[in-house]
């Protein structure tokens, strides 16, 4: 009697040495784009120095902190906040455990399902039916514990390639953890700059209505000497209204970028940050990194995601062709049932049982078979969505070298557009300090210099935002460890 369930477990071991096999494609790495470089033509070697010359360096890393590069402690902080208390990336971080945990779950498939039972029962029969013990007592006591074994044979794989799909969903999510970090520390930065920007914006023009009001005091007092005309002081009433006009826009978009700053950080409009942003409190990065295209798509986490997602559809495809094929489960119990608990498991009350199940689709209308058709679709979807990730990725980043370069041509013209406007204001003032001239042209010369300082800090500006849209566009920083 012993024999027979040793035999059946010898079939147990064949059978899992049979599980071994493993149907559908294995997933192999995408190749990394056979380009060398982004942008048609050749970057220049450092750009226009307004404001700060950058060089490109070909190959070198970006920092995983890299808004540090930016000088800004008050931009360190903020970052650190928006990190810890950012609902959107608290969110991706759940979601996050929540796919590990799902492919922990699904993990345990590969292994045997283990199950306790046991029953206690008090009963009276009747005496028109049979007694179910041998004693034949009407009232008994029954006490029942017995272990159950099930196993599903993954003889083709399908429960492996569950696993694998289930890995590579987390892997993805992880992924695209990585991406609302790297959104959130790049908006941040963005928004801390435009802010800055505004506030510098909202200074000139104040200066720019400042001079234009004196203009005007000035051609309503030379029209009553009857030096001035109506239309002279028209015309610098038109000019005040006009500067007065950018006053409430100004106020409206710092308003505005305030109230975004405080949401990345986690926090309501009415606790946005504390200190006054200006763009002197940031720095122009003097290296800028450019990875290599093979780098790329390995840095960039929507690359990554894309690519697990590969990985996922492809062990789908496997799933559904073993389901296809038949299908093994293996069952066994040992116990004991007995009216008193201490002979429970004495040799005559003992039990067990060893059973085998093959199970075969014969016919489900086609079900089966297009449910293979349609992961293969899926894959196939994965696939060029992958590609789309990778043109993506490399776009963006011969965009933002782009604009790196042509940013800082405007920067350079708009510096010596001011530069020649703060000159012309200089003379201007020397001349009335020595009695060369009324106090018109100066005034004129001031309000010319405060819109060419506006247009000087809108495209420093624009430099600084190129360069966070660089390191955003390069991945944000690979960290391995994290």
């Amino acid at each position: 009697m012993r024999r027979q369930p040793r035999r059946a477990w010898l079939g147990v071991a064949l059978m899992a040495a049979l599980g071994g096999c493993v149907v559908g494609p294995s997933f192999v790495r995408p190749p990394p784009p056979l380009v060398d470089h982004y942008t048609r033509a050749p970057l220049p070697e450092e750009t226009a120095a307004a404001g700060g010359a950058q060089r490109f360096v070909t190959g070198a890393s970006v920092q995983s902190r890299w808004w540090t590069l930016l000088g800004s402690p008050k931009l360190d902080e903020m970052e650190d906040a928006a990190i810890k208390a950012n609902p959107n990336l608290a969110a991706a971080k759940a979601a996050l455990r929540q796919a590990h945990e799902t492919y922990v779950a699904q993990r345990a498939a590969l292994f045997p399902a283990v199950e306790f039972a046991a029953s206690a029962t008090r009963a009276k029969n009747s005496v028109t039916i049979a007694p179910p013990l041998n004693s034949n007592a009407e009232i008994y006591s029954l006490y029942t514990a017995q272990l159950n074994v099930s196993y599903v044979v993954d003889v083709f794989g399908g429960e492996r390639r569950s696993v694998e799909s289930a890995a590579a969903t987390a892997e993805a999510q992880a992924y695209e953890t990585d991406v609302v970090y790297l959104t959130l520390t790049a908006n941040v930065a963005s928004a801390a700059l435009q802010l800055a920007s505004l506030n510098d914006q909202t200074e000139a023009t104040r200066r720019l209505i400042e001079a234009d009001r004196a203009i005007l005091r000035i051609m309503e007092s030379q029209r009553a000497r009857g030096e001035a005309s109506d239309a002279d002081v028209v015309a610098a009433r038109a000019t005040l209204e006009q500067a007065e006009q950018l006053a409430p826009t100004l106020r409206k978009q710092v308003d505005l970028q305030f109230d975004l700053l405080a949401g990345l950080l986690g926090r309501a409009p009415s606790a946005g940050p504390a200190e006054r942003l200006s763009m002197t409190d940031f720095t122009l990065p003097r290296d800028l990194p450019v990875s290599l295209p093979a780098t790329l798509v390995r840095q960039r986490p929507d690359v990554r995601a894309a690519e697990a997602n590969v990985h996922a559809a492809s062990a789908l495809v496997g799933v559904a062709l073993a389901a296809r094929l038949p299908s093994i489960t293996l069952a066994g119990s040992a116990g004991g049932a007995s009216e008193n608990i201490a002979s429970l498991l004495s040799d005559s009350n003992t039990l067990w049982s060893i059973a085998g199940s093959v199970g075969q689709t014969v016919f489900d209308a086609g079900a089966l078979r297009h449910k293979q058709r349609a992961a293969e679709a899926g894959l196939d979807q994965a696939m060029a969505l992958y590609r789309a990730a990778v043109l993506t990725g490399l776009q963006n980043t011969a965009d933002t070298l782009q604009a790196i370069v042509d940013d800082a041509e405007t920067a350079k013209h708009a510096d010596a557009s001011a530069g020649a406007t703060a000159e012309s204001l200089r003379i201007a003032r020397a001349q009335f300090a020595q009695g060369q001239s009324s106090v018109l042209p100066a005034l004129n010369a001031e309000g010319a210099d405060s819109l060419t300082r506006i247009a000087m800090i809108q495209a420093l500006t624009a430099r600084y935002t190129d360069t966070v849209a660089l390191y955003q566009a390069l991945g944000g920083g690979w960290r391995p460890a994290d």
